[in-house]
């Protein structure tokens, strides 16, 4: 689970990453980060829409996710936000290839 501090809630926040941000994508996955230019930690927000599947399948895959990015937060600069965003592929990948998948796009969009 992400600690309360590094769950981004915020839609503008949301919004200003996903249009602003350095984006990389794959088969089942599409990250945006967002340099930050403040000094609280670094957040990151999901979004699984329902074409990835049913309410049962979407929080499974929220909650891999989840758990793959808590790993990822110390490689994140300063105060950034970081929007990964599921596609429909993403729910037949088992948890190992969502982690490899999640670390080649971030290690193209981190500095």
């Amino acid at each position: 689970m992400l600690p309360r501090s590094n769950r981004l809630t915020d839609s503008e926040t949301f919004r200003s990453a996903v249009r602003r941000g350095r984006r990389a994508g794959s088969r089942s996955l599409v990250v945006h980060l967002l340099a930050g230019d403040s000094s609280g930690p670094p957040r990151v927000g999901f979004v699984v829409s329902k074409a990835v599947g049913s309410a049962v399948v979407r929080n499974r895959v929220k909650r891999r996710l989840r758990h793959l990015a808590r790993e990822f937060l110390t490689e994140l600069p300063g105060s950034a936000v970081l929007v990964v965003r599921a596609l429909p592929d993403a729910a037949a990948l088992s948890s190992a290839e969502l982690g490899a998948e999640l670390h080649r796009c971030l290690s193209r969009v981190l500095p």
